[in-house]
């Protein structure tokens, strides 16, 4: 009857075990909410996209909300403007509760020719379904004084997304900036509009 009862008891602890003791881990072994970014908020990702430029790419730019900008420079974006994270960013009104973090540039003549938005994605949100939400809003917009070339989508590390929209020139230095200094940065789409 001992021997019985240890064995029972061995099978439900293995069995536990196996079961990874309720973590979460993805095929190649990494807890991905365990995985800490590299980057402090989502201004700090736009700052060092912009330091990576040289003195003769740069652009008057500036940054935030158009209310409290910041000039030559990215700004934090104050999130609670929904509205305007849709008509300055292009960000959908459905997606404006799936961050909690968010940063812009913008070019300062005319968004059309360069606008640059990186947000920190809420725990649980999909990146891939964020894109595409992005995406649909930005490829199915209206366009007054000109349309931008080229729509980029930049996934940086495990928490955010970087979404870039203008003229193509611009749109490839940005990315080639984007891709060479952000730890992790990959692209989800690169995408010609109209």
């Amino acid at each position: 009857m001992m021997k019985r009862t240890i064995r029972l008891f061995l099978a439900i602890l293995t069995a536990f075990l196996v079961s990874g003791c309720g973590g979460s881990q993805d095929p190649s072994g990494k807890d991905e909410a365990a995985e800490a970014s590299a980057y402090e908020d989502a201004l700090a990702i736009l700052d060092a996209v912009k330091g990576a430029y040289g003195e003769d790419e740069l652009f008057a730019m500036y940054g935030g909300n158009q209310d409290a900008a910041v000039m030559d420079a990215p700004g934090k974006f104050d999130i609670n403007s929904t509205e305007e994270l849709q008509f300055t960013l292009g960000l959908p009104e459905s997606q404006c509760a799936n961050i909690d973090d968010a940063a812009s540039m913008v070019h300062m003549m005319n968004g059309n020719i360069f606008t640059g938005a990186a947000y920190h994605l809420k725990d649980g949100v999909n990146r891939n379904d964020f894109a595409d939400a992005v995406k649909t809003e930005i490829l199915d917009r209206q366009w007054i004084c000109g349309q931008p070339d080229t729509l980029l989508i930049i996934q940086v590390d495990a928490s955010y997304v970087i979404t870039a929209y203008g003229e193509a020139e611009m749109m490839e230095t940005f990315r080639d900036k984007a891709l060479s200094v952000l730890d992790g940065a990959e692209m989800i789409a690169e995408t010609a509009i109209g």
